[in-house]
């Protein structure tokens, strides 16, 4: 029996995508150069401003410029946080059939909590989720198990009873390493490294209502 339902956050239950590609377009046209197209950001979205820095500028936390850039990058994403973020068709109705079902949900994301927690509220879903486990609420983010071990505390529920879906590799490597079962929202980002169906995830799923199916 399911206890519980956590789900990654960014390309899983919200696309943020468009808000994060127009903080790194502004930095781009303010070195002119031409801005990204949303699908080339969105299969790097899920790897927040280390991967779409990388993807805008080629640069890696090793450069001399890198820390200057990310700031200014999150400062850019903070001014325009949630203007064309949304939940994914299908959410909403599955969130309000696990609640109809008595199931607990939460978010365990590597998002900072000062963009995780605002966009809880400005998407409703602040007072709804049984739990809210953001990158820095814990000393280790995914793929180590932590974020995930402390969610199911949280909700008082066993990991082996609890399902993680997720769009990224690492959400798979995390749920594992937790003894929690991986199912991957084929309907989120991604990423372009490998395929998903390599990730090891117990389900994969077209959209979000599919999760029903497991509970």
């Amino acid at each position: 029996m399911i206890e519980a339902i956590l789900f990654d956050f960014d390309g899983t239950v919200a696309d943020t995508a468009p808000d994060l590609g127009h903080a790194l377009n502004r930095q781009r046209t303010a070195r002119n150069q031409p801005p990204l197209p949303i699908e080339q950001i969105r299969t790097e979205a899920s790897g927040g401003a280390r991967a779409l820095l990388r993807l805008g500028f080629n640069l890696t936390p090793e450069d001399p410029d890198y820390s200057a850039m990310r700031e200014e990058f999150l400062i850019f994403y903070t001014e325009q946080l949630c203007q064309d973020t949304c939940l994914f068709p299908g959410i909403p109705a599955l969130l309000a059939q696990l609640e109809q079902k008595g199931i607990p949900w939460g978010i365990v994301t590597n998002k900072p909590a000062r963009f995780t927690q605002p966009l809880m509220r400005l998407l409703g879903l602040h007072q709804r989720a049984a739990c809210v486990i953001s990158g820095d609420d814990t000393p280790h983010s995914k793929p180590h198990p932590e974020p995930l071990l402390t969610a199911c505390r949280q909700i008082a529920a066993q990991p082996s009873r609890c399902i993680y879906l997720g769009d990224d590799a690492r959400d798979v490597q995390a749920s594992l390493a937790a003894g929690i079962k991986p199912i991957v929202a084929l309907y989120g980002y991604l990423g372009s490294h490998s395929a998903p169906q390599s990730w090891g995830a117990a389900e994969l799923i077209e959209q979000p209502e599919d999760l029903l199916r497991y509970i």
